[in-house]
């Protein structure tokens, strides 16, 4: 403050002076923009998605030196959020403030569940059309959200920013990552499913006609073969073999006591996986988990499409206010109609055993894929994890996912 033993005043100045300059210059940014963004449909984490924007300038002047960025809705989370978020191991080792900071960064970062960079705009002509391709990064699967778009234009001091916001909400869903996986024969034989005919044929399956015979009281009308009558002169009906085909069961557990754990993560993506693969296969699969509710899901040989489950799977949330047990109910009224079953779990217990030992005592064939901590050591806790003709047992670790799931 003493301007006679000091020159900082003078810095002080100069710097005051040209930040007042900068932050003036960008009070005149005046735009009028209008944009069209085409986004995909949905896509997988991890991988990359280029679309176009159209931007139009509706002024009569040139601009030029601007930039753009993508506005995501406000990912901040929740103080309940934040405080029911674990500290991973990771951070465990960081100081108060800095672990403090890095969580509430990984939630924004989760909640965002993507990343866009800053772009510059090509220069822009008055009241014209530009179309400009832009580059989104997913990172967590889940629906992401764009609120809009926004120009910016720096001072000629690059010290102030100018920011025009331009309005555009829209959306996409990023699936949960597929790994690569071997040809994999799902054990079990064909069922008879019933339902009558309806069900076989919204499927694309129809009973197989094997015979002609005479018409019998309670026969259905809609089998009589009307040719064979006019020619016998007496009402004689197609005799037709019930069709059966393979049904299995995917079970997925989403039971844990957090909102989120790379492990259930990983289990979704194993799912999402196998799902995928089915799509290949002549058989119809349904998935099975608990939310707020337990949910059944049927897919595959024209019951809706994989894409749908991979929708599905990419919005599961954990269930943290029941119990496993919660889910065997779900798979007893199904359990007649099921060839095999695929359970992707996430821990074992005493439930979980339970009901692998249910399908084994209804003959079931099971592929069991555990999901596990690269520091927790299974195989030798639970030494009753043993293969035989009806059940086999995969333990996958963390980490080590890709290769353990290619020697299935």
């Amino acid at each position: 403050m003493e301007t006679s033993k000091s020159l900082n005043y003078q810095i002080f100045t100069f710097v005051f002076s040209v930040m007042t300059i900068a932050i003036a210059y960008s009070l005149f940014f005046r735009f009028h923009f209008t944009a069209i963004r085409t986004l995909p449909r949905f896509t997988t984490v991890g991988t990359k998605i280029k679309y176009q924007i159209i931007i139009q300038q509706k002024t009569d002047k040139i601009q030029s030196g601007l930039k753009l960025w993508e506005d995501f809705v406000d990912p901040r989370p929740t103080f309940r959020e934040f405080e029911k978020t674990p500290v991973l191991r990771e951070r465990q080792s960081f100081s108060i403030i800095l672990g403090i900071y890095a969580r509430w960064r990984w939630l924004v970062a989760r909640k965002q569940r993507a990343s866009a960079k800053i772009i510059d705009l090509p220069t822009l002509t008055p009241k014209g059309k530009t179309e400009i391709s832009m580059e989104i990064t997913p990172t967590h699967r889940g629906v992401v959200k764009l609120s809009g778009l926004t120009v910016l234009r720096l001072d000629p001091l690059g010290l102030c920013c100018a920011c025009a916001h331009i309005s555009l909400p829209q959306s996409f869903l990023v699936l949960p990552k597929l790994y690569k996986l071997p040809p994999i024969q799902l054990p079990g034989r064909r069922r008879y499913q019933s339902g009558g005919i309806a069900a076989t044929l919204s499927i694309g399956d129809a009973e197989e006609f094997r015979s002609l015979r005479e018409y019998r009281p309670g026969d259905s009308l809609r089998k009589i073969h009307w040719k064979s009558w006019a020619k016998i002169g007496k009402p004689i009906v197609k005799e037709e073999q019930e069709e059966f085909f393979v049904r299995h069961a995917l079970i997925l557990d989403t039971f844990q006591n957090i909102p989120y754990s790379e492990i259930l993560e990983e289990a979704i993506a194993i799912a999402a996986t196998l799902a995928w693969d089915v799509q290949t296969q002549e058989s119809l699969l349904d998935l099975m988990f608990v939310g707020h509710e337990a949910y059944c899901f049927t897919f595959g040989r024209g019951i809706n499409h994989t894409d749908k489950m991979l929708e599905i799977l990419a919005s599961i949330e954990p269930c943290q206010h029941k119990y496993f047990e919660s889910i065997i109910s779900t798979v007893m009224e199904r359990i007649s109609l099921l060839s095999g079953c695929i359970c992707i779990l996430i821990s074992w217990d005493e439930e979980r055993k339970k009901l692998i030992d249910y399908l084994q005592k209804m003959g079931i064939h099971t592929l069991v894929i555990i999901v596990v901590d690269a520091n927790h050591n299974l195989q030798n806790m639970y030494p009753e994890l043993i293969n035989d003709q009806l059940t086999s047992f995969h333990i996958l670790t963390l980490g080590k996912i890709q290769e353990q799931l290619c020697k299935i």
